[in-house]
Protein backbone atom coordinates (compact mmCIF):
# COMPACT_ATOMS: atom_id res chain seq x y z
CA UNK A 1 0.00 0.00 0.00
CA UNK A 2 2.64 2.53 0.83
CA UNK A 3 4.68 1.45 -2.11
CA UNK A 4 1.31 2.58 -4.17
CA UNK A 5 1.42 5.64 -2.50
CA UNK A 6 4.63 6.73 -3.05
CA UNK A 7 4.55 5.69 -6.56
CA UNK A 8 1.30 7.84 -7.05
CA UNK A 9 2.62 11.12 -5.61
CA UNK A 10 6.13 10.77 -7.74
CA UNK A 11 3.69 10.49 -11.03
CA UNK A 12 2.17 13.41 -9.14
CA UNK A 13 5.38 15.15 -9.06
CA UNK A 14 6.41 14.51 -12.56
CA UNK A 15 2.92 15.47 -14.16
CA UNK A 16 3.47 18.93 -12.22
CA UNK A 17 7.03 19.38 -13.63
CA UNK A 18 5.97 18.96 -17.07
CA UNK A 19 3.35 21.30 -16.58
CA UNK A 20 4.05 24.55 -18.77
CA UNK A 21 5.38 27.40 -16.28
CA UNK A 22 3.51 30.39 -14.80
CA UNK A 23 4.13 33.17 -17.43
CA UNK A 24 5.56 35.54 -15.74
CA UNK A 25 5.91 39.31 -17.34
CA UNK A 26 7.49 42.40 -15.93
CA UNK A 27 5.77 45.40 -15.67
CA UNK A 28 5.72 47.89 -18.57
CA UNK A 29 8.30 49.69 -16.80
CA UNK A 30 10.51 46.95 -16.36
CA UNK A 31 10.45 45.96 -20.06
CA UNK A 32 10.87 49.67 -20.73
CA UNK A 33 13.94 50.34 -18.40
CA UNK A 34 15.31 46.51 -20.31
CA UNK A 35 14.61 47.07 -23.44
CA UNK A 36 14.38 50.45 -24.60
CA UNK A 37 15.72 52.95 -22.38
CA UNK A 38 19.36 52.34 -23.72
CA UNK A 39 18.34 54.19 -26.75
CA UNK A 40 15.19 56.09 -26.14
CA UNK A 41 16.10 57.24 -22.50
CA UNK A 42 14.82 56.70 -19.41
CA UNK A 43 12.66 59.49 -19.67
CA UNK A 44 11.54 58.65 -23.39
CA UNK A 45 13.60 62.01 -24.95
CA UNK A 46 15.66 59.47 -27.30
CA UNK A 47 18.50 60.23 -25.30
CA UNK A 48 19.72 56.84 -23.89
CA UNK A 49 23.63 56.05 -23.86
CA UNK A 50 23.44 53.83 -27.05
CA UNK A 51 22.38 56.84 -28.90
CA UNK A 52 26.24 57.54 -29.60
CA UNK A 53 26.46 54.25 -31.52
CA UNK A 54 23.20 54.20 -33.72
CA UNK A 55 22.83 55.96 -37.46
CA UNK A 56 19.62 58.07 -36.58
CA UNK A 57 18.49 59.45 -33.64
CA UNK A 58 15.80 57.47 -31.84
CA UNK A 59 12.52 58.71 -31.27
CA UNK A 60 11.42 61.05 -28.57
CA UNK A 61 8.45 59.71 -26.63
CA UNK A 62 7.85 63.06 -25.21
CA UNK A 63 7.66 65.03 -28.45
CA UNK A 64 3.76 65.32 -28.35
CA UNK A 65 3.41 66.49 -31.76
CA UNK A 66 5.75 63.25 -33.43
CA UNK A 67 3.72 60.87 -31.04
CA UNK A 68 0.17 61.87 -32.96
CA UNK A 69 1.29 60.69 -36.25
CA UNK A 70 2.46 57.69 -34.95
CA UNK A 71 -0.44 54.58 -34.32
CA UNK A 72 -0.50 52.00 -31.68
CA UNK A 73 -0.91 49.55 -34.25
CA UNK A 74 2.38 50.84 -35.94
CA UNK A 75 4.67 51.46 -32.60
CA UNK A 76 3.46 47.42 -31.94
CA UNK A 77 4.81 46.26 -34.69
CA UNK A 78 8.03 48.37 -34.21
CA UNK A 79 8.69 46.88 -31.19
CA UNK A 80 7.68 43.48 -32.36
CA UNK A 81 9.25 43.30 -35.78
CA UNK A 82 11.71 45.93 -35.19
CA UNK A 83 12.12 49.26 -37.23
CA UNK A 84 12.95 48.10 -40.75
CA UNK A 85 9.21 46.19 -40.26
CA UNK A 86 7.54 49.63 -40.21
CA UNK A 87 9.56 51.46 -42.68
CA UNK A 88 11.88 52.82 -39.74
CA UNK A 89 15.78 52.48 -38.94
CA UNK A 90 16.93 49.21 -39.28
CA UNK A 91 19.09 49.86 -35.72
CA UNK A 92 15.71 49.18 -33.55
CA UNK A 93 15.69 45.54 -33.24
CA UNK A 94 12.93 43.39 -32.77
CA UNK A 95 11.47 42.06 -29.77
CA UNK A 96 9.49 39.36 -30.48
CA UNK A 97 11.08 36.93 -28.97
CA UNK A 98 12.36 38.78 -25.83
CA UNK A 99 8.36 39.79 -25.04
CA UNK A 100 4.90 38.58 -25.74
CA UNK A 101 1.75 40.42 -27.32
CA UNK A 102 0.29 41.29 -24.34
CA UNK A 103 4.00 42.67 -22.87
CA UNK A 104 3.83 44.44 -25.81
CA UNK A 105 0.34 46.06 -25.87
CA UNK A 106 1.57 46.95 -22.25
CA UNK A 107 4.89 48.42 -23.20
CA UNK A 108 2.77 50.54 -26.42
CA UNK A 109 0.17 52.22 -23.75
CA UNK A 110 3.66 52.55 -20.99
CA UNK A 111 5.05 54.89 -23.84
CA UNK A 112 2.59 56.76 -24.88
CA UNK A 113 2.59 58.23 -20.86
CA UNK A 114 5.76 59.88 -21.61
CA UNK A 115 3.84 62.75 -24.42
CA UNK A 116 1.70 63.40 -20.86
CA UNK A 117 4.48 63.52 -18.41
CA UNK A 118 5.31 67.27 -17.70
Amino acid sequence: MLRCLVAALVGVVACMALAAPPAWTDSAEDNYSTYCARCHGENGHGDGPSVASLKITPQSFSNCVQMRKISDDTMFEAIKGGGSSVGLSGDMPNWNVDLGDDEIHDLVNFVRTFCKKK
